[in-house]
């Protein structure tokens, strides 16, 4: 199996999702099944349908979590260091075309979650800023055309 990259906070974050469903979702979901099929014919029970889709949603969530816990390969930004661009690395860069300027933090597919400005590994951004160091120029090709960054600064923190 291929090992899923994934920095420490990010690792702990997916832990305690999947405890929160394996402790207090699952056992809520139960419950509401139970009560559903109380109220008799299941065929027309829209309480005990929502329950059990909620039920396969929770256990799918589970077993993908599983897996990704099973094969992380947690990786420490404190423990890196430079100027080059590597996973988990925080890095500055500008927009030379608009002058906008964005920070973004290049973490695992999991924890990518673009409003608090973690950038998924596999998005075109961080595949062209991978190995590249501060003061270098890249181009990028993004649904709007292609963008031209410059890197201003990299941190490991």
């Amino acid at each position: 199996m291929d090992k899923v990259p994934v920095t420490k906070i990010g690792y702990d974050e997916l832990v305690k999702e999947l405890n929160h469903l394996k402790t207090v979702a699952r056992p809520e979901v139960i419950e509401a099944i139970a009560v559903a099929r109380e109220h008799g014919d299941l065929k027309e029970n829209a309480e005990y349908h929502a329950a059990k889709e909620q039920q396969s949603f929770i256990e799918g969530r589970i077993l993908e979590l599983e897996s990704v816990t099973s094969r992380a390969q947690i990786i420490d930004p404190t423990t890196l260091s430079g100027d080059i661009v590597k996973f988990s690395a925080t890095v500055t860069i500008v927009n030379e075309d608009t002058d906008e300027e964005e920070t973004y933090q290049i973490v695992g597919d999991y924890e990518a979650d673009m409003e608090k400005g973690k950038l998924s590994i596999s998005a075109p951004v961080a595949r062209a800023l991978i190995g590249k160091s501060k003061g270098d120029s890249v181009s990028v090709k993004t649904p709007k055309g292609t963008q031209d960054f410059e890197i201003l600064n990299v941190e490991y923190k």
